[in-house]
C-alpha cells in the first residue's frame, strides 16, 4: 500500500514538471511573440540548471550511495546511449508543433511515441531523485512534505526540470502562434509534448527501488542522459536561435547558463 501511495506521489511530480511546459505559451496571453534575446536565455538558464542539477545532484547522490566512483560509470555510459538511441530512432520523422493542430490519429500516436523517446530521460531523472522517498536514514537529506520523508535532491529535481521545460514550451508555442492556434490550445499542445514524463518518473523510481544494488547506476544514468541533451541539444538550439543576434546570442547564453548554475548551488549543501 506504501508502495503504491509512493508511485502516486512520484507520479504527481512527474506531472507537474508535464504541466510547467504548458507556462511557456503564458506569455502568449501578453504579447504576440518572444524575443530571440529572451529565448536563447531561457535555454541557457535550462542548461546551466540542468548540468549543475546533474552534477551537483545526480552525480554527487551517486557518489554518495557507492562502494566505489567506477559504480556509476556504467549508468552514465548507459544514459548517453539512451540519448544516441533515441536520436537514432526518431531521426527522420519530423514532429512539428506546426502539424499538431492537423494531426488524425495515426499521426497523433507517432508524434507521442517520439515524444516519449525525447523527454523520456527527465522523467528518468525525476523518478531516479525520488529513489529514498518514505525511509529515513538513508543517503542524503529529507523534508516531510504530506507526512512523507521526500529527498530535497527530488525536490530540487522536480523544481530543475519543470523550469527546464518553460523555454521547451516556449519553443514550442512559436510555430503555433504563426498557424493562429489559440494561446489555451498553446498551453495544452505544450503540456502535450511533455506527458511521457510521469511515465518515466514512475518507472524509473521503481527500478531503483526494487534494485537498489543499482541505485549508484541508476543516478548515473540519469545524469549522463541529461549531460549529454544539454550538449546535444540545448545549447545547439540556443546557438541556432540567437544566430541573428550580435555575438551570435552568446552573451545572452552565457548569462543564461551562469544564472542557472548560481541557482543549483544549494544542491551542494543538500
Amino acid at each position: 500500500m506504501a508502495l503504491l501511495g509512493n508511485l502516486a506521489f512520484v507520479f504527481v511530480a512527474g506531472l507537474l514538471t508535464a504541466l510547467a511546459t504548458g507556462l511557456g505559451a503564458i506569455p502568449f496571453f501578453l504579447v504576440d511573440d518572444v524575443s530571440d534575446r529572451w529565448n536563447v536565455a531561457l535555454w541557457g538558464l535550462a542548461s546551466g540548471i540542468m548540468v549543475s542539477a546533474s552534477v551537483f545532484g545526480l552525480v554527487f547522490e551517486g557518489l554518495s550511495a557507492a562502494d566505489s566512483p567506477l559504480e556509476i560509470v556504467p549508468g552514465l555510459v548507459a544514459g548517453v546511449v539512451l540519448v544516441v538511441v533515441a536520436h537514432e530512432v526518431i531521426e527522420g520523422y519530423e514532429v512539428n508543433p506546426r502539424t499538431y493542430e492537423e494531426a488524425d490519429f495515426r499521426k497523433l500516436l507517432l508524434i507521442l511515441g517520439v515524444l516519449t523517446v525525447h523527454s523520456f530521460p527527465e522523467g528518468v531523472a525525476v523518478g531516479v531523485a525520488f529513489a529514498d522517498l518514505g525511509l529515513q536514514g538513508t543517503v542524503g537529506s529529507s523534508i516531510a512534505m504530506f507526512g512523507t520523508a521526500v529527498p530535497l535532491l527530488a525536490v530540487f529535481m522536480t523544481v530543475a526540470i519543470s523550469i527546464h521545460n518553460v523555454p521547451e514550451g516556449v519553443a514550442i508555442s512559436i510555430p503555433l502562434r504563426t498557424l493562429g492556434v489559440s494561446e489555451w490550445k498553446m498551453v495544452w499542445w505544450a503540456v502535450f509534448s511533455s506527458l511521457p514524463q510521469p511515465l518515466g518518473a514512475v518507472i524509473a523510481y521503481l527500478f531503483v527501488r526494487i534494485a537498489r544494488e543499482l541505485l549508484p547506476a541508476g543516478f548515473g544514468f540519469a545524469a549522463g542522459a541529461m549531460i549529454y541533451l544539454v550538449v546535444t541539444e540545448f545549447i545547439p538550439e540556443a546557438l541556432d536561435i540567437g544566430e541573428g543576434l550580435p555575438g551570435g546570442g552568446k552573451r545572452e547564453l552565457t548569462a543564461g547558463v551562469v544564472t542557472g548554475v548560481l541557482a543549483m548551488l544549494p544542491l551542494l549543501f543538500v
